[in-house]
């Protein structure tokens, strides 16, 4: 019993010196710093657009129409960002927006990493004829450009915001089932696992408890990864007309509503061109930070 409470307590006082430790590695990139501060200001804004924006994402001011930036000749200061063509608020529809793509962005992640996770688990443990199917299955959808995959199964679900997540997810989820099955692959010749089964662990335990654990490392920066990626294809579908409808104030879907005005009115393409470009580089400069953190074989003593 004393052993074990002090194996615990030794845990207890591992963890924050794990934290410290993946702190220091992380902070020496310092892009990576500088994608984290971007991250948050975008996470703050998704979670109290609302709240923050001057004004209704969805309301029409039509007698200020195309009204450009406060900067320019004819600005006006109700209007720092300008006017799209229904004299709707720029600035508006882009602090709100940062919300439709951050849900777009968890939810997507969440859904790919979950079951690529568990079928990468499955593959694994399964028997060689068994994860050679599943992997087949993996090559076939990872042989199809994912955004035209995408695009296929939108058409099939129908275009919306919720269809054009779950066409991203599935186009997204091969990587996951890859990485996983060889982390695991990976760990079950390790001498800890062949320990954990010989002291009597059952298939399920070793699994979830023994091997998953320690394959995180990789999945966690996939995911990071992963996050952009969802961003740009919704905002590629929204785009092409087949993801968020309006007036729905996603970035792509603005972009696809302005492509008419891009001479008349430059504001209207360029602010949400630059809010995708913006959050996707600070989410790829997060993961390099996580790559590096977490990879023991790019730490440097």
């Amino acid at each position: 019993m004393d052993e074990a409470l002090s194996a615990e307590a030794e845990m207890v006082h591992e963890r924050p010196g794990r934290l410290r430790e993946f702190w220091f590695y992380f902070r020496e990139n310092r892009g990576a710093v500088i994608g984290l501060w971007i991250f948050v200001v975008f996470a703050i804004l998704a979670v109290f657009g609302p709240w923050i924006a001057p004004h209704d994402a969805t309301a029409q001011f039509r007698s200020d129409t195309l009204v450009p930036p406060v900067w320019q000749e004819g600005g006006d200061w109700r209007f720092i960002l300008g006017t799209d063509p229904l004299g709707r608020d720029m600035l508006s529809r882009l602090i709100v927006g940062a919300r439709f793509s951050f849900f777009v962005g968890i939810v997507v992640v969440t859904v790919a990493a979950t079951g690529g996770i568990l079928i990468g688990l499955l593959a694994g443990f399964a028997p060689k004829w068994l994860d050679g199917i599943v992997m087949r299955i993996m090559d076939i959808i990872l042989a199809f450009p994912s955004l035209l995959l995408a695009l296929v199964l939108v058409a099939i679900l129908g275009p919306s915001l919720i269809n054009a997540m779950i066409a991203i997810a599935i186009v997204l989820q091969p990587h996951y089932v890859r990485l996983t099955r060889a982390s695991v692959i990976s760990e079950r010749q390790k001498d800890y696992v062949t320990s954990a089964r010989v002291a009597g662990a059952g298939l399920w335990r070793l699994m979830f408890v023994t091997v998953l654990p320690n394959c995180l490392a990789p999945i966690i920066v996939q995911a990071a990864l992963s996050f952009s990626t969802a961003i740009l294809d919704a905002a590629a579908l929204g785009f092409l007309g087949m993801g968020a409808q309006p007036p729905t104030p996603e970035w792509g879907t603005m972009l696809a509503e302005a492509r008419e005005f891009i001479l008349r009115a430059w504001w209207v393409v360029t602010f949400p061109g630059i809010a995708i470009l913006v959050t996707v580089l600070a989410i790829n400069l997060m993961g390099d930070g996580l790559r590096d953190a977490l990879d023991p074989k790019l730490k440097r003593s």
